[in-house]
C-alpha cells in the first residue's frame, strides 16, 4: 500500500477567515459579483463571512463521497524519491507520493465518532474505521490492523467547539487535532491554507458558479497581486447549500490547467449505511494494539522540530522557506558510516545528486549554487549548503539567500 489516511479535519480556524475578511476591507480589490440563476447572488465579503459561520458552527454534514486529489507541479523524477514510504512504513504515504499523478479518498461520514475513510491502491487499501469508541486502521498491504487509542484532548485545548463531542472518542470536532498523519489534502484543508495564504497582497473575486460532483458551487477566486508568484490564481468552490469547500484548484502563470487541484469526485450528503462502519478483523491479519499520532503541528515539539527545518523569509504569496540541506553525512564521518539515508529513509544523497543534475547553475551577490524553475515552484540549492523553496520567482529565492539568518 502506497498511501495512509487520515481523519479529515473540520474546523477552519476562524482567524483564517478574519485575515481575509480584513484584507477585503482594506487591501485586494473585489471584483464584479458573477453569479448563475441557479444561485442566489454573493459578494466576496458575503461568501467570506458565509464560510466564517459554517466553519464556527463546525457541524460537519453527514455525506459520503470520493475526493480526488490531482497534482502536476513539473517536477523532474528525482532519485532518492521513488519507493519513498511514509510514517507507517513500507506501506506508508509520503509527501513525495502525492507531487505528481492522481490519487483518491473516500470518505463515509456519520458524525465526529463514526465516519470511515479509505484509500485506493492499485492492489490493496488502507481503511481508517471509527465506530463510537472503537477505532481501526487496516492495512491491507501488510495484512495488518491496529485497533487505535485515540489520546484525550487536554483540558482547555483542542477538542472543544459546538460538535458535542465526548471527550474519549475520535476526535472529528471543530479545531481537533486530526489523530491520523497522512499527506493527502482535503478540499477543506486545502480552503484553509489558501484563505491563510491571503492577505491584503490578494485581489479576491467572486468567480462563475460552477458545477463539482453535480452540486451547484459559488468560487472565490484568490489572485496575487505580487510580479513574484508565479501562482495565478487559486480557486475556491463552496457549495451552494451546505457552504462547505467542495474544490480547491491552483492555477500557475501561463497554464490553462491547474498544477493542483483537490476536489470531491461525488458527493451525497445522506446517512451512510451502518455496515460502513463495521470492521472485523479478516482470518490470518495481523492485529496490533497502537496509539492515534496527533499531526507535527499539534504536537508539544513541533515548535522546535519547526525551527530546526527552516526559517520563512517573506510573506503571504512571496514567503520563501530557507533550511540547511536535509540529514547530508559530515564530511568527517567515516564512509562506512554514511549510507546517505534521511528522515523515513529518504536516500537524501541520491535526491541531491539528482536535483543538482537537473537544476541549473546560477551565482550572484547572495553567492552561487544550483536553480530548479518549474511551473509553480523554484528550488535553489547553495553551493554553501543551503535550500531554498518557494511558488516564487527564480529572483525572489536570490533575495532570500542573501537575507542572513
Amino acid at each position: 500500500m502506497a498511501k495512509r489516511t487520515r481523519a479529515v479535519r473540520w474546523g477552519v480556524p476562524v482567524a483564517a477567515v478574519a485575515v481575509v475578511a480584513a484584507a477585503v476591507g482594506t487591501g485586494p480589490v473585489i471584483a464584479a459579483v458573477r453569479s448563475d440563476p441557479s444561485l442566489p447572488d454573493r459578494t466576496a465579503e458575503q461568501l467570506l463571512a458565509d464560510v466564517a459561520r459554517t466553519w464556527q458552527n463546525g457541524r460537519m454534514p453527514q455525506m459520503s463521497g470520493t475526493i480526488v486529489e490531482t497534482a502536476s507541479l513539473g517536477l523532474p523524477a528525482l532519485p532518492g524519491l521513488s519507493g519513498l514510504s511514509g510514517p507507517g512504513g513500507p506501506s506508508g504515504a509520503s509527501p513525495a507520493s502525492l507531487l505528481s499523478g492522481s490519487h483518491q479518498l473516500k470518505i463515509w461520514y456519520a458524525g465526529e465518532d463514526r465516519f470511515r475513510l479509505m484509500l485506493p491502491g492499485e492492489m490493496s487499501e488502507t481503511d481508517l474505521v471509527a465506530d463510537g469508541g472503537t477505532v481501526w486502521l487496516w492495512d491491507s498491504a501488510a495484512n495488518k490492523a491496529t485497533r487505535l487509542t485515540v489520546p484525550a484532548a487536554p483540558e482547555g485545548g483542542h477538542g472543544g467547539g459546538h460538535g458535542g463531542g465526548h471527550g474519549g472518542a475520535f476526535p472529528m470536532r471543530p479545531g481537533a487535532a486530526s489523530p491520523f498523519a497522512s499527506p493527502f489534502a482535503t478540499p477543506e484543508q486545502a480552503a484553509r491554507q489558501a484563505l491563510q495564504a491571503a492577505g491584503t497582497d490578494t485581489a479576491i473575486s467572486v468567480g462563475d458558479v460552477v458545477t463539482v460532483a453535480g452540486r451547484a458551487a459559488y468560487q472565490i477566486v484568490l489572485t496575487p497581486k505580487s510580479a513574484d508568484s508565479l501562482i495565478k490564481d487559486v480557486r475556491v468552490a463552496l457549495d451552494g447549500e451546505k457552504l462547505m469547500p467542495l474544490r480547491v484548484q491552483v492555477y500557475a502563470k501561463g497554464a490553462a490547467e491547474p498544477v493542483f487541484e483537490v476536489g470531491f469526485e461525488s458527493l451525497s450528503f445522506t446517512a451512510p449505511a451502518p455496515e460502513n462502519f463495521s470492521f472485523t478483523p479478516p482470518p490470518g491479519a495481523k492485529v496490533e494494539q497502537g496509539t492515534a499520532t496527533p499531526p507535527q503541528d499539534h504536537r508539544p515539539e513541533a515548535l522546535a522540530e519547526a525551527h530546526d527545518r527552516g526559517r520563512v523569509v517573506g510573506s503571504g504569496w512571496d514567503s520563501v522557506l530557507v533550511t540547511s540541506l536535509p540529514d547530508v553525512p559530515a564530511q568527517d564521518v567515516p564512509t562506512q558510516q554514511q549510507d546517505g539515508k534521511g528522515r523515513d529513509g529518504m536516500d537524501v544523497t541520491a535526491l541531491l545528486d539528482g536535483l543538482k543534475g537537473a537544476a541549473t547553475p546560477v551565482s550572484g551577490e547572495w553567492g552561487s549554487g544550483r536553480l530548479l524553475r518549474t511551473k509553480v515552484v523554484s528550488i535553489l540549492v547553495t553551493d554553501d549548503g543551503r535550500l531554498l523553496a518557494g511558488a516564487v520567482a527564480p529572483e525572489a529565492l536570490y533575495r532570500a539567500a542573501g537575507v542572513k539568518g
